[in-house]
């Protein structure tokens, strides 16, 4: 009995005023000067005139209205009181001050010009991609700390020569330090965090993975003319992946510098392999930057230790067809990555790069000469590319010889690999693919890094895959009716004429060859001169995407 009066906790107070509260225990309600109500007279109150509490506390939503009506009728005017009073109480409203919020003042036009002027990218003209990568401002007390601290350290370890540090002003060597401060700025460190130094080593390590694609994949279609284009791919990934720089950075003794000792117990192990993959590839683009690619590989192979032909670092077991193909002289024997590093084009070349170029363009080529291709669809190719570019050679015969190579160049970037892999496995685009995909990312990363100077590196990231998309990278080649000339087989081409979608990847393949083969005949200013003219991949960005 007392359980279930205890949960109806209705009390009758000694005024006589009824009130509903929720009361712990039996006491709490004597306390309060009231007595619990039996079960059986739930609903009224003793000593005034019967009234259900149920259409009381109806009334109290209902107030005030409905306690007029109510107290009109005659109803007890002590309990509709003490209702009115309750429900008419204005609810107090907690006003909030309005925070002052304290701006700086706007830069003078004077002020602001001064800031530009004196920012470090605009001090070297010479260089327009190394000043794009150097510190927005100058360094400041911190900073100068830091490279006062490790910097010897670093370039010890790194082991440069005594004519890299003693480099002239004017050269692009002299701005080392800089560019070794902020590749080691990652943004987990004190120093990174800032935002201006973070920024600035975001933008080397954007150029820097580009960098490193470009240079093994230069090495690696030397070395290994006559493996699989997959292969290749599998080496760099085993050699580059978050798993192995680690590695890297300890055979360079480097990791301290990277990781001091009072900030790697506070850094998580997924960051930390972040932050390595980071300064690895901002390290490449520091050297890249200042000293060339030849500096790039004597980084790679002497100072972190890569060896391509360790276990982990060979690709998986393939079925290998055989190559029935010969090879050029230079490349019968396998190079070094020294030869590789040091080798110069001789000045009455045919190409840019005569040996990368007779890697991926195999000499049996020649025995495509004259056939139904070459005299129905070369002269339209060539015309929509306009090629041949003008060259000033000391003989015509290298100007006529440079066509014809050309022209087989043009023939293997239309091949696919199903019209004759089979039989010549390096009868088809794979080999110029691969370079032309690689030097389209640099091309493209360093135009993005001189026409966006304070850009940071997620926003050209973006900016660079929206460009570069697949599905975007063909466009150009299908309005320009290029895709008719691309040879198939028969039983490929009546896929592809079922479903247009699949052809999607074999015209993306088609013109990173076509940039490819510029690269390898004519340099980097071919590669630009059709990124920007002939497939303008700037003007592929949807809008709803940026």
């Amino acid at each position: 009995m007392m359980a279930t009066m205890h949960t109806l906790g209705i009390v009758v107070p000694s005024n006589g005023c009824c009130t509903r509260r929720n009361y712990n225990s039996r006491s709490e309600a004597e306390f309060c000067g009231g007595k619990i109500v039996p079960r059986r007279a739930r609903g009224f109150v003793a000593g005034v005139e019967a009234v259900d509490l149920a259409e009381l506390f109806n009334l109290r939503r209902n107030a005030p209205e409905r306690v007029r009506e109510v107290q009109a009728v005659g109803k007890s005017s002590r309990i509709w009181a003490s209702v009115s009073e309750v429900d008419e109480a204005p609810k107090k409203i907690k006003k909030v001050e309005q925070k002052q919020l304290i701006l700086k003042p706007p830069l003078s036009d004077s002020n602001l010009a001064e800031r530009f002027l004196s920012s470090p990218q605009l001090q070297v003209k010479k260089f327009p991609l190394l000043s794009s990568c150097l510190p927005v401002v100058n360094l400041n007390r911190l900073d100068q700390e830091w490279i006062d601290e490790y910097l010897i350290e670093v370039k010890d370890a790194l082991g440069y020569s005594i004519e890299i540090l003693e480099a002239p002003e004017d050269s692009p060597a002299s701005h080392l330090d800089s560019l070794l401060f902020l590749a080691f700025q990652h943004k987990f460190s004190k120093r990174g965090r800032t935002k201006l130094v973070g920024i600035g080593h975001s933008r080397l390590a954007f150029l820097g993975q580009y960098v490193l694609e470009l240079a093994f994949s230069e090495l690696l279609l030397q070395m290994y003319p006559t493996e699989r284009v997959g292969s290749l791919r599998e080496r760099v990934f085993n050699v580059t992946n978050k798993r192995v720089l680690p590695k890297w950075l300890y055979k360079a003794s480097l990791n301290a510098i990277v990781f001091p000792a009072e900030e790697t117990e506070q850094i998580p192990k997924d960051d930390r392999q972040v932050a390595v993959r980071s300064v690895f590839w901002a390290l490449i683009a520091a050297n890249y930057l200042t000293l060339g690619m030849p500096e790039v590989y004597r980084i790679l192979f002497e100072v972190f230790g890569i060896d391509l032909e360790a276990p982990e670092a060979l690709p998986k077991p393939r079925t290998s067809l055989p190559d029935e193909d010969y090879l050029s002289p230079d490349l019968e024997r396998k190079l070094t990555w020294q030869e590789i590093a040091a080798y110069q084009a001789p000045e009455d070349s045919l190409f840019s790069s005569p040996r990368l170029f007779r890697a991926c363009v195999p000499p049996g080529m020649h025995r495509f000469r004259g056939n139904e291709w070459e005299i129905l669809s070369l002269p339209k190719v060539m015309e929509a590319l306009e090629y041949p570019r003008p060259v000033q050679d000391s003989q015509p015969e290298i100007t006529e010889a440079r066509n014809i190579e050309l022209g087989l160049g043009l023939q293997l970037c239309f091949l696919h690999p199903c019209k004759f892999k089979g039989d010549h496995p390096r009868f088809c685009y794979d080999r110029l693919e691969y370079i032309g995909q690689k030097i389209q990312d640099v091309i493209l990363a360093e135009q993005l890094l001189m026409k966006h100077l304070d850009g940071p590196a997620i926003w050209l990231e973006r900016k660079h895959r929206l460009q570069l998309m697949n599905r975007l990278c063909g466009r150009t080649l299908r309005e320009k009716k290029l895709t008719w000339h691309i040879a198939y087989d028969e039983e490929r081409k009546e896929l592809f004429e079922k479903n247009r979608r699949l052809r999607n990847f074999a015209t993306t393949s088609v013109q990173h060859a076509i940039h490819g083969l510029g690269y390898l005949v004519y340099g980097r200013s071919d590669v630009r001169r059709l990124m920007s003219k002939i497939f303008p991949v700037e003007h592929l960005i949807p809008r709803n995407f940026l």
